[in-house]
């Protein structure tokens, strides 16, 4: 991410901006049809289109993060008639954009050309909203060349695929790394963890050599994606398009569960949350956390002065060959199935995701690896750091697990509610498990999800 605050890429991680800012207060050609696309794109079109009019207007709706985005795509594209509306983007699980869309396909028009929204959107605007009405997002994989597509990071497009096909086109993606204080690592004599068993020892040693500092904190409510994710804990698994696998008892959670529970005992990782009001910044020696941390945890938030923070690569466990990451935060373009301009909206929703000009100076690490590529080469997004961050974010980026999935429900909502509370009242990691897996199975049973445990 980069300043201002107010630029940040995601829901999530417009959560996170509205926390920092307290925090500081206190103290981020197409034809006229889609079966008409590029020669590679694959197979026909899967949806029936509107009659198209080339010459027609396209609405696009925003967040304001991405409003001045939008606005210079109009600036350099002045033939293009466009008309731009600024909503919440889906902010912290709002529902607004659903309703509407529901609206729209009850009175038959309305519907937005193209859509920012959060991955979770996909799973309703995939789909019809009644027997009469046909998705809202257009198949992307109809409308956009897969030499296109497998740019993007891999895995970075799971959460727009649904039976064989891709709903959206990925804005950004928050990979996980693994953040340190170089400059106090180095005065300690401390090294780097490259496993997380390196990384329990080096906590327990922290505790007893330089109490009051952590390595990590669990309080946010996004903390289970850096940690559980990481460690591929089955917490939400897609089995089928409907059936959810939430197995908290698998050994890829209980390893993280242990590893944590001396932790959280001997304080080296808070149960307090990083963007919790008052969080003291300067006892941070390390944490598992996105990559737009470094900018807007140690940098915005923290005041960490320039050349002291460093990012290494995810960690992996003792004995394991691949090394795999979570992911916290990332938005995505959506284009209108109804749209009577596809050429027009696709090549909209294609340049903001996809354009180096555009993504080059983005306010978080782009899923297009070309862009990702232009993003790094901005000073303003290197330049802080000890070390060159480029490979570390680069590789991390390709080491997301695909088996966390995207869902009808958020993440943040059992962890918030159920996991906080009780690491609040004292309870372990370990613990409390089990009532975690409850709190996920009851929140995807409310959805629809049919749930297996094992």
């Amino acid at each position: 991410m980069k300043s201002p605050l107010t630029k940040l890429a995601s829901r999530r991680g417009r959560t996170v901006a509205a926390a920092v800012i307290a925090l500081t207060a206190s103290a981020l050609a197409l034809s006229g049809c889609a079966s008409a696309a590029q020669s590679d794109t694959g197979s026909s079109s899967s949806f029936k289109e509107a009659k198209q009019d080339p010459s027609s207007t396209i609405t696009v709706w925003t967040d304001s993060t991405r409003l001045p985005d939008v606005q210079k795509y109009q600036k350099e594209n002045p033939n293009v008639k466009m008309n731009i509306v600024t909503f919440d983007g889906s902010a912290d699980g709002s529902t607004y954009l659903q309703t509407k869309m529901q609206l729209f396909d009850r009175t038959g028009k309305g519907w937005p050309d193209v859509v920012f929204a959060s991955p979770t959107d996909v799973t309703w605007a995939s789909v019809a909203s009644s027997p009469s009405a046909q998705p809202y997002a257009a198949p992307v994989d109809q409308l956009v060349p897969k030499s296109t597509l497998s740019n993007f990071a891999q895995g970075s497009l799971t959460p727009c695929q649904v039976d064989g096909h891709t709903y959206c086109l990925r804005n950004d993606i928050a990979q996980v790394v693994l953040w340190y204080n170089k400059k106090l690592m180095d005065q300690w004599g401390y090294q780097v963890p490259t496993t997380w068993e390196q990384y329990q020892a080096l906590g327990e040693k922290v505790a007893q050599q330089h109490p009051g500092y952590v390595i990590g904190a669990v309080g946010d409510t996004n903390s289970q994606e850096s940690y559980f994710w990481s460690s591929r804990c089955p917490a939400q698994q897609l089995t089928g398009k409907n059936t959810l696998k939430v197995d908290l008892s698998s050994p890829d959670c209980t390893r993280m569960a242990k590893l944590l529970d001396p932790l959280i005992a001997d304080k080296s990782v808070s149960t307090q949350g990083f963007f919790t009001q008052g969080f003291n910044g300067s006892k941070v020696l390390m944490s598992v956390g996105p990559s737009w941390q470094g900018q807007y945890l140690y940098n915005s938030a923290f005041k960490t002065p320039a050349g002291q923070i460093a990012a290494a690569a995810p960690l992996k466990w003792a004995g394991e060959s691949q090394t795999y990451t979570g992911n916290v935060g990332g938005g995505i373009w959506m284009i209108s199935s109804h749209s009577k301009n596809l050429k027009a909206a696709t090549k909209v929703a294609e340049w903001l995701t996809t354009s180096n000009e555009n993504l080059s100076d983005a306010p978080t690490y782009p899923a297009y690896v070309p862009g990702a590529k232009a993003w790094l080469a901005n000073p303003a997004n290197k330049d802080y750091f000890a070390d060159d961050v480029s490979q570390v974010f680069l590789d991390a980026a390709n080491e997301v697990w695909t088996g966390w999935s995207n869902t009808k429900f958020s993440d943040a909502t059992p962890w918030s509610n159920t996991v906080l509370p009780a690491l609040t009242a004292g309870k372990s990691m370990s613990e409390i498990l089990p009532e975690w897996q409850t709190a996920i199975v009851n929140e995807a049973k409310s959805v629809g999800y049919t749930v297996t445990t094992k």
